[in-house]
């Protein structure tokens, strides 16, 4: 008696590792991100939307406009905006009309902005060092380049 072939489960073993995978960076991200929101609460009166504005603003010393900003960071313009309004009366940035025109304003940090963004970024990268300590540096730059390579397949497409 000749039987068919079982069917192969190998993708479906392939499948729910994978969504493994994504559960547990999903996991990771979560828990990491919410000791950092804290921290940057506890520590600085700050947001981590803050922090990541003026991130993007400090790696773009000639400024940014406000629809850069919102790309860069992948969120709304009224997000942006909401944030920016805040930074500019705590005297972190400063807006300006781009070639006056009143639809394009024009962001950069300013010299309080740069030393409260220097001060909050050394201590993110310490929060993030003691939280991720177990993890070797040899460890962290081969998941590093295995995401950043995963990035670069999908990156585009979706």
């Amino acid at each position: 008696m000749v039987s068919a072939p079982l069917p192969d489960k190998r993708p479906e073993v392939d499948s729910k590792a994978r969504l493994r995978l994504w559960i547990r960076l999903l996991r990771a991200t979560r828990l990491i991100e919410g000791e950092v929101r804290e921290r940057f609460k506890s520590q600085f009166g700050a947001t981590l939307p803050r922090f990541d504005v003026m991130a993007a603003l400090y790696r773009h010393p000639d400024g940014m406009l406000m629809s850069e900003i919102s790309r860069f960071l992948m969120v709304s313009n009224g997000n942006v905006t909401v944030i920016v309004d805040r930074l500019v009366s705590d005297g972190f940035v400063v807006r300006a009309q781009r070639n006056g025109d009143r639809r394009t304003s024009f962001v950069n940090l300013t010299r309080k902005g740069i030393d409260a963004f220097e001060e909050m970024a050394a201590a993110h990268e310490r929060w993030v060092d003691g939280l991720l300590a177990k993890v070797t540096v040899r460890e962290a730059q081969h998941l590093s380049g295995k995401l950043k390579s995963f990035r670069s397949n999908w990156e585009g497409k979706v």
